[in-house]
C-alpha cells in the first residue's frame, strides 16, 4: 500500500533511519475505522505511543476515546474530534481519514499489522537505549560510574522485555485444568511435598515444601542461626536433587555477607561433624582430614551455585539468576541477606525505606518470573531485646512494612537457649538450680515461627540446633540419637 497523500511520516534524519512501517500503521487505522470491533483484537497490547508517525498515534488514541464513549469512530466523528487540532489540518484535515478508509485492501490482517507496529516500536526503543548507553558512557565523571551505567542499562532492558509479556483472561476451564494437573502430582506423590524440600520433616509437612514463585523471608536477631538455617535448606535441596529425591532442586546462593570459602567451610563442618573454627585453623586430626576428603568427593557435584559478590544490586541478582536458569537450570534462590542488597541507582538517593520496598517488590517479581521460590534473610529491629518475651513479631521486621506485605511466607528463627544462657544466676542458689532445669529443656532447641504463610497455617515448628557445627536437624531424629 502506498503512503496516503499528505501524510508527513518522515520529517527528520532520525526518523529516516529508525525502523517504521507507514503502510502497516495506515492499514490498521483504516480497517478499524471501517469496523470498530476490530479494536478489541489489538487494544490490549497496542498503544498510541507504539506508532512511529505521531499523527497516526493521535488518530488511534482518538478512536479509543470515541469508542469508549459508546460512539462510532469513523471519518465523520473523528473529523469533529479533530476540528480544533492544528496537526490534523497539516495533513489535509478530514481528507486524510477518508483516504485511510479508501486505501484499505483487507481487514483480516489487523492483528498482523498491530504486531508489526509493536515489533518496530521495540526496535526503536532498543536503538534509543543503545544511543543513550553510548552517550552516558562517553560523559565521564566521578559520580557517573561505569558500573552504575550497566545497572541502568540492565533495568531499561528489563523494562523493555517486561513490556512484551501479554497476560489476559484464562477461562475457568483452562485454570481448572492446570490446577488439577498440579493436584494430581501431589496426590500421586509418596510424600506431602509439592514444592522444593527444606530437608526438615516437620517443616516440609507444615509448608508442603517451598512453593514456586513465593517470596520467603527468614528473619531473626543476630546469633539466632538464620544464615545456618538458610545454608542447611540450600544444601538439603541441592543434595536431594543429586540423589534424584522428591523436592530437590538446583540452588543459587547469593552470600553478600560471608565469602564462598566461609560458606563452604560451614557446609563441610555440618557434614563432617567437625567444628568449623577447627577446620578454618587447620586444627584437625589426620582422621578428620580423611573424612573431609571423603565428604568433598561426596558433595563436589552438588547443583549449588554460590555468588559472594558484596553489595549486589537487585538488577544484578535478576540478570545473574536469569542467566543461571538459562544455562544450568534453577529451582531455588537464597539471598543472605536482604538489607545488604542495593536498589536501582535512582532509588539510592531516596530514603532507605523506599529502597527496601523496591527490593522486596523486585524479589517477588523475580520469584514469579523465574517460577522459583526466593528465600531472603532479613534482620530484625532491636525492639525484640526490649521485651521480656524475645520471640519476634511481624512488627519487628526492620526498615520497611513492605517486607511483610510482599512476602508470601515470613518465618522467624528463635532460640530460647541463647537468651537463657545470658541469665545465669549465682551458682549454688535455688535460682541457679531452676535455671539449670530451664536450660536442660531448651538445650539444642530452635523454633521456626511461621508468622505469615499466605497458603498455609501459622504456627511454630521445633528443630534441633547444634551451634558447634552450625547445623539444624530434625528434632525427633536428634532425640533418638541422644537416647540410643
Amino acid at each position: 500500500m502506498e503512503p496516503v497523500k499528505g501524510a508527513h511520516v518522515i520529517n527528520s534524519d532520525q526518523m529516516r533511519i529508525l525502523p517504521h512501517n507507514t503502510e502497516a500503521e495506515q492499514s490498521l487505522l483504516g480497517a478499524i475505522l471501517l469496523d470498530n470491533d476490530l479494536l478489541e483484537n489489538v487494544s490490549e497490547f497496542l498503544q498510541p505511543i507504539h506508532f512511529a508517525t505521531p499523527i497516526n498515534g493521535k488518530i488511534y488514541d482518538a478512536i479509543i476515546k470515541v469508542t469508549s464513549q459508546g460512539l462510532v469512530a469513523d471519518p465523520l466523528t473523528l473529523k469533529v474530534f479533530f476540528e480544533k487540532n492544528d496537526e490534523l489540518k497539516n495533513i489535509d484535515g478530514g481528507n486524510y481519514l477518508i483516504q485511510l478508509v479508501n486505501s484499505v485492501i483487507s481487514i483480516s490482517g489487523v492483528q498482523d499489522y498491530a504486531k508489526i507496529i509493536y515489533d518496530l516500536y521495540i526496535r526503536r526503543q532498543l536503538i534509543s537505549l543503545g544511543e543513550d548507553i553510548s552517550q552516558r558512557a562517553s560523559n565521564f565523571s566521578f559520580e557517573n560510574k561505569a558500573i552504575d551505567q550497566v545497572e541502568i542499562a540492565e533495568a531499561r532492558l528489563y523494562e523493555i522485555a517486561s513490556s512484551d509479556k501479554q497476560g489476559g483472561f484464562v477461562s475457568f476451564a483452562g485454570a481448572l485444568s492446570s490446577t488439577m494437573d498440579v493436584l494430581e502430582v501431589a496426590y500421586n506423590s509418596d510424600s506431602s511435598i509439592t514444592g522444593i524440600t527444606t530437608g526438615f520433616i516437620d517443616m516440609d509437612k507444615w509448608t508442603g515444601g517451598l512453593s514456586r514463585s513465593d517470596l520467603i523471608i527468614i528473619a531473626g536477631r543476630p546469633s539466632m542461626g538464620k544464615t545456618a538455617l538458610a545454608t542447611n535448606i540450600a544444601f538439603n535441596a541441592a543434595a536431594a536433587y543429586s540423589k534424584k529425591a522428591e523436592g530437590g532442586g538446583k540452588v543459587a546462593f547469593y552470600s553478600l555477607e560471608m565469602s564462598k570459602e566461609q560458606l563452604v567451610t560451614r557446609i563441610l563442618a555440618q557434614e563432617c561433624n567437625i567444628p568449623s573454627e577447627k577446620i578454618r585453623r587447620g586444627e584437625i586430626k589426620e582422621e578428620d582430614y580423611t573424612k573431609l576428603l571423603e565428604v568433598k568427593k561426596k558433595i563436589a557435584d552438588l547443583p549449588l551455585f554460590i555468588d559472594d559478590t558484596p553489595a549486589l544490586t537487585i538488577s544484578t541478582v535478576r540478570s545473574r539468576s536469569r542467566k543461571l536458569k538459562r544455562q544450568f537450570g534453577l529451582d531455588l534462590i537464597v539471598i543472605d541477606y536482604l538489607q545488604l542488597l542495593q536498589g536501582s541507582p535512582d532509588k539510592r538517593n531516596e530514603n532507605r525505606v523506599q529502597e527496601i520496598s523496591e527490593i522486596t517488590r523486585s524479589l517477588k517479581t523475580i520469584a514469579k518470573e523465574l517460577d522459583v521460590p526466593v528465600i531472603a534473610l532479613s534482620q530484625l529491629s532491636r525492639a525484640v531485646e526490649a521485651r521480656d518475651d524475645k520471640r519476634p513479631q511481624l512488627a519487628d521486621l526492620r526498615e520497611s512494612g513492605s517486607i511483610e506485605q510482599d512476602a508470601d511466607v515470613v518465618m522467624f528463627v528463635y532460640r530460647e537457649e541463647y537468651y537463657e544462657a545470658r541469665r545465669e544466676p549465682t551458682p549454688g542458689t535455688d535460682d541457679h538450680t531452676k535455671w539449670m532445669d530451664r536450660m536442660a529443656r531448651v538445650h539444642n532447641l530452635a523454633e521456626a515461627i511461621f508468622a505469615k504463610q499466605r497458603h498455609g497455617p501459622v504456627g511454630t515448628v521445633r528443630l534441633f540446633f547444634d551451634g558447634k557445627y552450625t547445623k539444624f536437624d530434625n528434632l525427633s531424629d536428634s532425640r533418638k540419637i541422644e537416647e540410643s
